[in-house]
């Protein structure tokens, strides 16, 4: 018998709410009944309140790895608007399927491959996404109108001290002042504005309190506070469209980079608007007009005069790691009668950031003295020539052995052939007078199209691999580029040390008594299970003379 899956999807939560999704898959089991097909209960798929405009959605992912792990013989969907919104995201989805082994059914189309079918599928699947961009500029242009009219409701919710009610038959919505919690934004923008508190000290004195937040945690964060003193809600004006969707490159953490993940093609993310296309509705203020532009100015001033705006750049800026809590290490500086002395601090051992207090015992080291000790290891490393000739000769053969380029070489190499296989099994068809020279005009040109392109293909790949060993092999001057190196270690500048620095070292562990520096080139040791250590305990008087570390206090670490 015939197997089959199901799938079916609703956008919005009102539709869910409305168990329109019940009827679509009523229809479509209608269907594969009418079709005597055989389908089981786990291979029913539904995307409950997500949007078509993504391929990002639950159902349709477990969809699609089923289809890739099990023949699936048939996927049978209401309409092509429910597979997607997109007509460029039906089509992937359909050849995906297709090359799968799967034929894709849908209820509100024709069964048939005939090339008016094929038309009418395409139009339906432009059609829906010319409605989905029309449905979104329509909800986008009423909102802004009613937001230019002074309704509220287009804000859907409310800040830290009102409550939003929606609209009633007899009322439209607005904003609802709670008492209590209006108490506590007025006191915190007097703290702010008249006692100069700090955002760091508003923090403190909510958490301390026992003021519990919008939801209903006691720890209060500093960028909910920096966020409350800019809502010009507090001040009668709410405002709306304060934000809009770009795209950008999204930022990707520590953890990703080293885990080697990437971004999208095309992320989206979410920018401010320039002030003066908020559109601003009139709600009950809190605060004074003049309470909150005093707090404006003072944010603006904080932003104008930060430490941030003069920071000098740092060595080991990025490479730091705790090895007793995992959190990396940020600089910190202090001022003597004599200097400015920089430290890098485990973030971690801040008791303030967390709410039982901190969670390692790491004490700082001078900035100063790390980076000097870092530095001298490394310069030490690029003096050894035969160890950096060694480890390019390892990088030669691993990329000769395992590259990805490798495999994708061998597929094209084979589907070549098959194009080539095809066009010999054409001509031997037209010689023995079983096809037209019609039909061998026709088809012949496309495949003749798809050898040249996979020719090409392979070209690319080959100057690829190419231009990667002769990178690679770049051995045969390497004394002369390491003496060059060497000879401008005490001359460069931080930010040149910072490159050297980056291409070398993965990261720098720091513990209670060690430091282990992490690269990227193999040190042969006496210890196999060492790994790759740079340096742990050198007894080489070199680094016993840059042992002793201070953690600010006067007290020494031994390294």
């Amino acid at each position: 018998m015939t197997t089959a899956a199901l799938y079916a999807r609703v956008s919005s939560a009102k539709q869910k709410e409305q168990e329109t999704i019940a009827s679509q898959l009523a229809s479509v089991r209608a269907h594969a009944e009418q079709l005597g097909l055989d389908v089981p209960d786990e291979w029913i798929f539904t995307d409950d309140g997500v949007s078509g405009a993504t391929l990002v959605r639950p159902g349709l992912e477990r969809l699609r790895d089923l289809v890739a792990r099990v023949p699936v013989d048939m996927v049978v969907c209401h309409a092509p608007d429910r597979l997607a919104r997109k007509y460029a995201h039906q089509a992937l989805l359909v050849e995906e399927l297709t090359r799968c082994g799967t034929e894709v059914v849908f209820v509100k189309t024709p069964r048939t491959d005939s090339p008016e079918d094929v038309l009418l599928v395409q139009f339906q699947g432009m059609i829906a996404e010319y409605e989905r961009a029309q449905i979104a500029e329509r909800t986008r242009r009423g909102k802004a109108h009613r937001a230019r009219s002074g309704t509220v409701n287009v804000l859907s919710g409310a800040p830290y001290g009102y409550r939003y009610r929606r609209r009633t038959e007899h009322a439209d919505a607005c904003y609802k002042i709670v008492e209590h919690e209006a108490v506590v934004v007025a006191e915190l923008f007097r703290r702010y504005v008249e006692d100069d508190d700090s955002i760091g000290d508003l923090t403190r004195w909510l958490t301390d309190s026992d003021t519990l937040t919008r939801t209903g945690k006691q720890r209060w964060d500093r960028s909910v506070i920096w966020g409350m003193l800019r809502n010009p809600a507090y001040a009668g004006r709410a405002a709306f469209a304060k934000t809009m969707r770009i795209e950008a490159p999204t930022a990707l953490n520590r953890r990703a980079r080293l885990a080697g993940r990437t971004s999208p093609k095309r992320p989206t993310v979410d920018r401010d608007r320039p002030r003066e296309q908020w559109i601003e509705i009139p709600v009950p203020p809190l605060v004074s007009e003049e309470t909150f532009a005093l707090a404006q100015r003072r944010l603006a001033d904080n932003k104008r005069f930060s430490s941030r705006n003069t920071k000098v750049p740092s060595l080991l800026q990025s490479l730091l790691v705790c090895a007793s809590c995992g959190y990396a290490y940020y600089r910190t500086s202090t001022r003597t009668s004599a200097k400015k002395l920089y430290y890098y601090r485990c973030l971690g051992s801040d008791g303030w950031r967390y709410e039982h207090g901190k969670v390692c015992s790491n004490t700082p080291i001078r900035a100063d003295y790390l980076d000097k000790l870092v530095w001298c290891q490394v310069t030490r490393l690029i003096t050894k020539p035969d160890l950096v000739r060694d480890e390019l000769d390892r990088r030669l053969a691993q990329l000769q052995a395992t590259d990805p380029a490798t495999a994708q070489r061998a597929r094209l190499e084979r589907a070549a052939a098959r194009t080539s296989a095809s066009i010999t099994r054409l001509i031997e068809a037209y010689q023995e007078h079983l096809i037209t020279l019609g039909e061998l005009r026709s088809r012949v040109p496309a495949l003749r199209a798809r050898e040249a392109v996979q020719r090409t293909q392979l070209e690319a790949l080959a100057a690829q691999q190419a231009d990667r060993e002769t990178y690679l092999q770049l051995a045969e001057n390497l004394d002369s580029f390491l003496t060059r190196l060497r000879d401008k270690t005490t001359t460069a500048e931080v930010t040149e040390r910072q490159r050297v620095l980056r291409l070398l070292v993965r990261e720098i562990r720091i513990g209670r008594d060690t430091i282990t520096i992490r690269h990227s080139v193999p040190v042969p040791r006496s210890d196999p299970t060492s790994g790759y250590l740079l340096c742990g305990r050198s007894r080489e008087p070199f680094a016993a003379e840059h042992r002793p570390a201070w953690d600010g206090r006067g007290r020494g670490i031994p390294l």
